[in-house]
């Protein structure tokens, strides 16, 4: 009986939430209607931070049981409901699908948008600047191999901007329909991948299985849920995507692998107190320009959290990183005291924690 009225009072709470989900969409529509009549972005990361932070200090106050990593999923997808309601989104990111990059950016637009995987980080760029796609999603570092030149180089030679970071961590399992270890007689997998869980392989007597290097870690799932003799190295939302068993999750040696991506679009980010800005400098080729230059920054009080030398069409530039928004005061008399070596990037939400 108990059970009965539990299951009552849950139908009566998911009555409730439809009815406001639908008067929070109705409320949203009227904001897209003020928003395609000024031509400003649908969306605001800034603006959906606010909203999260607010939550979270209500239910810290209220005493509330879900944690802020439930309600940032909750309300994330709630946002990406949102946001598809009014316009659908076209997201553009280094294929294939299932690949870390398409879970970045399912992490930020949910599963209602419409994906488009593009072979290269200059297609997605391309396709954002071209008008193909509003957004797109690229890595920018990883935690062991560092930046990744493409990016810089794509970010140089385009007028985009990035408007998000998306932090992912990054694991591997292995998938496969053999019903029992010893029946595995290859592996499919990218070939880093191989070397990331090579003491996984060596632990579990698969070392000497014949390894099959393939383009993407998403590739290899296809393969391996072909044959029920085989095995992938892949991540988990490539394993779900063929409908292939997971037999080992976090296979990977070292556990603080993690990758970082930008978003990028056409619009620039309003400030939203918790921010990060993104710069390629260029200098003028003379003894101390560096230093001169950083000194800048130190005499602002602003805190620069990357510094990167990069080479682009062979000239030497600077991929800088420092707290704050360009419309910062201090940081708008940097902009224009250095406005000739200066490329902005961005000022975007900052995430809370770097590679």
């Amino acid at each position: 009986m108990r059970l009965q009225e539990l299951r009552r009072e849950i139908d009566e709470i998911d009555d409730s939430l439809l009815e406001l989900f639908n008067r929070r969409l109705r409320v949203v529509h009227e904001v897209g209607v003020f928003k395609n009549s000024t031509g400003a972005p649908i969306y605001r990361p800034e603006r959906e931070q606010e909203i999260l932070e607010r939550l979270k200090r209500k239910n810290r106050e209220e005493n509330g049981i879900l944690t802020d990593s439930a309600i940032d999923a909750l309300f994330l997808e709630l946002f990406a409901v949102a946001r598809n309601f009014e316009l659908p989104e076209r997201i553009a990111f280094l294929g294939p699908e299932a690949s870390f990059t398409h879970q970045a950016a399912e992490s930020k637009f949910g599963a209602m948008s419409s994906y488009i995987p593009i072979h290269t980080i200059k297609g997605v760029f391309r396709e954002v600047a071209r008008k193909q796609a509003k957004f797109g999603v690229v890595p920018i570092e990883n935690s062991f191999n560092g930046i990744v030149s493409d990016t810089i180089s794509c970010l140089s030679d385009y007028n985009l901007k990035i408007i998000a970071e998306v932090m992912i961590d990054i694991h591997h399992v292995l998938a496969t329909k053999a019903e029992d270890i010893k029946d595995i007689r290859r592996i499919y997998s990218k070939d880093i991948a191989f070397g990331q869980c090579s003491q996984f392989l060596e632990d579990t007597g698969l070392d000497g299985v014949e390894q099959i290097p393939v383009e993407s870690t998403a590739k290899a799932a296809q393969l391996a849920a072909e044959d029920p003799t085989s095995a992938a190295i892949c991540a988990e939302v490539a394993a779900k995507l063929y409908r292939l068993p997971m037999l080992f999750q976090n296979i990977e040696d070292e556990g603080n692998n993690r990758t970082r991506f930008f978003i990028v679009s056409d619009f620039e980010n309003a400030p939203s107190g918790n921010d990060k800005t993104t710069i390629l400098v260029k200098l003028p080729n003379r003894p101390g320009a560096l230093v001169d230059f950083l000194n800048d920054f130190k005499d602002a009080n602003i805190d620069l959290t990357k510094i990167k030398s990069h080479i682009v069409g062979g000239v030497s530039i600077f991929f800088i990183e420092f707290d704050g928004h360009r419309d910062d005061e201090n940081i708008k008399n940097i902009f224009e005291r250095h406005r000739d070596s200066i490329k902005f990037l961005g000022s975007y939400v900052k995430e809370s924690n770097d590679i």
